[in-house]
């Protein structure tokens, strides 16, 4: 399942896109602003072996306010978190009226030690003075911390939780028993 964004006014909307083929044209009315807008199929990432195929873990969101949860895959290398806004370039845009997140709120960098384990390191980028929050911690701009699977993470009153690469494995293979 996947979402696509109107672009009058940016209201996602999700659609099934395993049940149509690379190059289809498809038309979408928002249900927000009624626009009609088309969009062209393009080949999933999945279909071709590249790097960001590969499974780095994930972020899942929830909004206090609405209980509203989104989930983003992480990638290598630095992923900006932060309040999506039409134009920002964060690697995680979450869609929020919360206004104490920031546009780019925090960043967790991932990579691998010298065993090949994926390592996260959580730090602060909010120029709001609101902050990120893991437990009752507050983060300081100079901060670096080491975090794992289920870390709980706060940004204003949204919560965003850390889930693994590793640990989601376990988690399917426990629930297929």
């Amino acid at each position: 399942m996947k979402r696509v964004r109107c672009p009058k006014c940016k209201a996602r909307i999700p659609f099934d896109d395993s049940r149509y083929v690379e190059g289809q044209t498809l038309v979408f009315e928002c249900p927000e602003c009624h626009k009609q807008f088309g969009l062209r199929i393009k080949a999933s990432e999945s279909d071709s072996p590249t790097e960001s195929s590969e499974n780095y873990g994930h972020i899942i969101v929830v909004e206090n306010v609405f209980h509203f949860r989104q989930e983003f895959p992480l990638l290598l290398g630095d992923n900006t978190i932060g309040r999506y806004v039409h134009g920002t370039n964060v690697t995680i845009p979450i869609e929020t009226v919360d206004p104490s997140v920031d546009t780019t709120h925090c960043v967790i960098n991932v990579s691998r030690n010298r065993a090949g384990t994926l390592i996260y390191i959580l730090r602060d980028a909010s120029t709001d003075g609101t902050g990120t929050f893991v437990g009752l911690r507050l983060l300081s701009p100079a901060d670096r911390l080491h975090i794992e699977n289920g870390t709980i993470i706060t940004i204003g009153a949204t919560t965003l939780i850390l889930q693994a690469a590793d640990c989601e494995d376990e988690e399917t293979t426990a629930e297929s028993r």
